[in-house]
């Protein structure tokens, strides 16, 4: 190892920059699970119901990446909003916190029409009862800030503790949701592999709506609590089903021909619609398919939408294994 110049040698030998933060392999982040790089073939797996041609197939490869095992829940948020309000009310002033960043409960009336809603709103992100349910009512914008908070809160330890900074939270890219969403089964219908909905002993394999006026017969009549379900592959739960998640694409018809197949993403300040993905308690089965594509406008928040974090796997090749 001498000869290539590692190591410090005689003075005017190039041993690179002194003084750098350690930095031992990557760990895997607390609540966070590893999903290995590959290829796969992107898109959808079933028939396309609506005709939009929105969604054709194209194998693609992603770089390895870490994502968390649920989605974000109440109580994760409620972390988020306390350090907020505690740290940066007055930069960011109480309106901004509350109207931005603070869940919207009232979605659980506005999304629908004569339903009795008020119950949800008052308990559903208050109540600790709901603690480890997923968080909703949260737009693209509060979810990119909640993921920017979790950064800077992490490297605040990393600093103190001496170690390197982490490498940014933040939303999944389109691409990297529906590969972890099929857990390595390339062409899977399901987060769990095949095209039903049930396990062989009956039992329903995720939180949706099963049929017309059905919304119960999956044990859950709106959301679950995160993990109720079993996981896919790589260790994820909920990747269908229960809520719907936000993406960090803008939404556009035409993105299969147009964007890399090399870690793919479409970043469009310009376009309000955002990428969601997953489908949710609410929803018919089409809609949990891995090869489904959805959008909601960025400033809208839903009673049925949530999310979760990732982070680049950085310091190996793609391919290798994460610990």
């Amino acid at each position: 190892m001498g000869g290539c110049g590692f190591g410090k040698g005689p003075q005017g030998d190039l041993v690179g920059a002194e003084d750098r933060p350690d930095f031992n392999p990557q760990e895997v982040p607390f609540g966070m699970v590893p999903c290995p790089g590959g290829t796969f073939h992107m898109g959808q797996t079933d028939q396309d119901i609506s005709a939009s041609m929105v969604n054709m197939n194209k194998q693609v490869t992603i770089a390895g990446f870490y994502m968390d095992e649920t989605e974000i829940t109440n109580n994760e948020y409620r972390q988020f909003m306390n350090a907020i309000r505690q740290d940066s009310i007055d930069v960011l002033g109480e309106e901004y916190v509350m109207t931005e960043l603070y869940p919207d409960t009232t979605v659980w009336v506005r999304d629908f029409t004569y339903h009795m809603g008020d119950p949800l709103m008052e308990y559903y992100y208050t109540h600790p009862a709901f603690d480890d349910y997923p968080v909703v009512g949260v737009d693209w914008f509060a979810a990119k800030y909640f993921c920017n908070w979790r950064t800077k809160h992490k490297n605040a330890a990393n600093e103190e503790a001496g170690s390197a900074p982490t490498p940014n939270f933040r939303l999944p890219s389109e691409a990297e949701w529906e590969y972890a969403a099929r857990g390595g089964r390339d062409l899977a219908t399901y987060p769990w592999g095949g095209p039903y909905l049930r396990n062989s002993k009956g039992c329903m394999l995720a939180n949706f709506k099963p049929g017309r006026g059905d919304y119960a017969s999956d044990g859950y009549a709106y959301t679950s609590a995160v993990g109720s379900f079993f996981p896919n592959d790589f260790g994820l739960y909920d990747m269908s089903g229960n809520v719907a998640e936000w993406c960090d694409d803008a939404y556009m018809e035409a993105s299969v021909p147009v964007v890399w197949d090399m870690n793919p993403t479409n970043p469009d300040d310009n376009e309000p619609r955002k990428v969601v993905r997953g489908g949710s308690w609410k929803d018919i089965a089409y809609f949990l398919e891995t090869g489904t594509r959805n959008f909601e406008y960025q400033d809208s928040a839903r009673s049925y939408i949530g999310f979760r974090t990732a982070m680049i796997q950085i310091g190996m090749g793609t391919n290798r294994q994460l610990n």
